[in-house]
């Protein structure tokens, strides 16, 4: 909005300049009419009484003939002497007065509309090239020297990451006391490479570093040196170090490298030459010919697998640092950290809420504070409570309520037992995760489900297990088939079945799990494709093995799906009870299904409490006669069921 006010500003100024300009050189030019005449020819004609009519303007005289001719000319200043010469016969000639416009300035008015024009050229030049650089500047590095500011972070505001965190405060101490190590014959490492996935901290961690660091800290993406033009972003590299080099020691970090540190040469159409020539400057900057003492490279990716052997080697990026998920201590800190800000009630835990939080990441657990509070706000309440936590963490799993959509008695039936199948086969697989809640309200993009959570963080999955989750998948469909028959069933089991298909394939292909196929991998047949064209295909297996691949997986299939069965079966008692309490309080919580599976009673009155304050703070809608599901996606570790109608 500035640049445009300062535009408009500029082109104001430029367009008043100009009219005054051409009201000028007019009102110079516009007086000049006519035929121009001697004085005394004037005076000849005044006594022949050819002068029809005359105006005087100081000493300027115009007028016209009596045939209408126009015409001007000047008064001498010595009147009584030009007329006694034109008495005599002498043709007196009078000349305009001279400008009282000093030279400079009369100068200026002439070189003016050429200066005009040439900054005119420049300014458009400027806006074209990206501001104050210009052309010259095409291939500056774009990097940002961060400086101190008010909110600055340091590494007490991160948490749940103490390992990568302590390797990188020893780069700092080493920057601040570089004798303490080199005493020793250490060196100071040249790069650091900050791994792990989306959303664990890598920024924040490149963040800390700038505010622990007592020395320049440069910033940079690296999208920043990715250009059109080849040979740009190599030369962008140069003088990124070249500052570099002027300020050290100092720190640079680049963000998402992937982008240009790709494997050189990858891919069926070759490398990319811009991208592989700005790599290739990189690799020579860190570790070539040349020494660059005192500038250390930080850079972070969540995709380590596409870049270049050559950046990864020791002398270039010594360090790796995985910067994972934290574990259940680790998101109870990061828990700490971001409820700083906000205002508790007393019933808050976090390490409850970190128990119940497995797989996620540091961005997730600061996305659950802020709905939360928003949701807190939302109420009209002065703290947050462990209700609103409990609330928000339902809404980041599973989506948000959709109470609006109005369903069928029908519907709400076949989904209440849907959701009971799975909750059953849950309650009686001891190998499965337990129950966190089950609910029959729209959530997302599924009319229900029912979500499970490990008591613990997992780093493994064993076998068992896997068996556990796919008879759960499988108790939505069968349960539907018992209660109300074959032909009746629905496409609310399309995401069961493609979980089913996708587990059984890792377990037979990749887990080495099947007898029949050994510990060895059968990897799927992969075919190169090329702007959205396939060209050839590759075959990893044999047509018999895919065969053998094939009857292993439908197998397992076939196996969890009947022991599923079996099990609905023995428990159809269950089944009916967790369907119509389902059916009545539209949502319950692992402990309540257990409880109404050992044939006990729930709190009825405050169960009825929580569902009235629900639906008092919706309002009805007309019914959705169409609804499409997708699969929704939940962090890791966390078994979510969704069941879905397709159009």
């Amino acid at each position: 909005m500035k640049n445009f006010s300062k535009n408009i500003f500029i082109w104001i100024i430029i367009s008043l300049i100009l009219v005054a300009l051409f009201n000028v050189f007019d009102n110079s030019s516009s007086n000049r009419t006519g035929n121009v005449i001697a004085y005394s020819d004037f005076v000849k004609r005044i006594n022949s009484g050819e002068i029809k009519e005359v105006k005087i303007d100081e000493d300027k005289i115009s007028g016209s003939t009596s045939d209408g001719i126009p015409f001007y000319s000047y008064i001498p200043k010595n009147t009584e002497f030009a007329n006694e010469l034109s008495s005599k016969g002498i043709k007196v000639i009078s000349e305009p007065p001279e400008s009282s416009m000093p030279g400079f300035l009369s100068v200026l008015i002439s070189w003016f509309p050429m200066l005009l024009f040439i900054g005119v050229w420049i300014f458009f030049m400027r806006q074209m090239q990206g501001g104050a650089k210009g052309a010259m500047g095409f291939g500056k590095s774009k990097a940002k020297l961060l400086t101190e500011h008010k909110d600055k972070i340091t590494f007490k505001d991160v948490a749940g990451i103490d390992e990568a965190k302590s390797e990188l405060e020893e780069i700092v101490e080493f920057l601040k006391d570089p004798y303490k190590y080199e005493r020793l014959g250490g060196k100071i490492p040249k790069g650091v490479l900050l791994v792990g996935p989306p959303g664990t901290g890598k920024t924040l961690l490149a963040k800390a570093i700038a505010g622990e660091a007592g020395v320049p800290f440069f910033t940079i993406s690296g999208s920043d040196f990715v250009e059109m033009f080849v040979g740009v972003g190599a030369s962008r590299v140069r003088d990124m170090f070249e500052q570099g080099k002027k300020s050290a020691p100092c720190i640079i970090f680049i963000d998402e490298i992937d982008a240009m540190g790709r494997h050189r040469g990858a891919g069926l159409g070759g490398g990319n030459d811009e991208r592989e020539q700005t790599l290739n400057q990189l690799l020579v900057e860190m570790d070539g010919f040349g020494t660059n003492e005192g500038v250390i490279l930080i850079a972070a990716t969540n995709r380590p697998d596409v870049l270049d052997p050559a950046l990864l080697r020791p002398g270039r990026f010594d360090r790796q640092v995985v910067v994972p998920n934290p574990d259940m201590i680790g998101r109870e800190k990061i828990l700490k950290v971001h409820m700083k800000k906000v205002p508790l009630s007393k019933d808050v835990d976090p390490r409850i809420i970190a128990r119940g939080t497995p797989g996620f990441s540091g961005a997730d657990l600061a996305n659950l504070v802020n709905e939360a509070a928003l949701l807190s706000a939302r109420k009209g309440k002065s703290n947050v409570s462990m209700e609103e936590f409990e609330q928000s963490k339902d809404k980041v799993m599973m989506g948000s309520e959709r109470r609006s959509m109005v369903m069928t008695e029908d519907e709400r039936k076949l989904t209440a037992y849907h959701e009971a199948g799975h909750a059953v086969v849950a309650i009686n697989s001891p190998a499965s995760d337990p129950i966190h809640k089950a609910t029959i309200i729209p959530r997302g993009r599924a009319l229900g489900m029912v979500m499970r959570l490990p008591e613990g963080d997992r780093v493994s999955m064993p076998m068992n297990k896997l068996y556990a989750d796919l008879r759960v998948a499988c108790g939505g469909r069968i349960a539907e088939e018992m209660i109300f028959g074959e032909d009746k069933i629905t496409t609310g089991a399309s995401s069961d079945i493609r979980m089913v298909s996708d587990i059984a394939r890792r377990m037979v292909t990749e887990w080495g799990m099947s007898e029949k196929l050994g510990f060895l991998a059968y990897d799927p047949n992969e075919q190169e494709v090329f702007l959205g064209r396939s060209f050839s295909q590759q075959k990893n297996v044999s047509d018999k093995t895919a065969s053998v691949v094939d009857d292993e997986i439908r197998m397992i299939a076939d196996g969890v799906y009947f022991d599923a069965k079996k099990i609905l079966k023995k428990y159809s008692k269950q089944l009916k009870i967790v369907a119509e309490a389902l059916l009545e309080y539209e949502t319950l919580t692992g402990d309540e299904i257990k409880l109404l599976c050992q044939g006990k009673k729930i709190n009825v009155s405050e169960k009825l409490k929580k569902v009235n304050n629900s639906n008092s703070e919706t309002k009805a809608k007309k019914p959705n006669k169409k609804r499409a599901g997708i699969p929704l996606s939940a962090p890791n570790n966390t078994v979510v069921t969704n069941d879905k109608i397709n159009d």
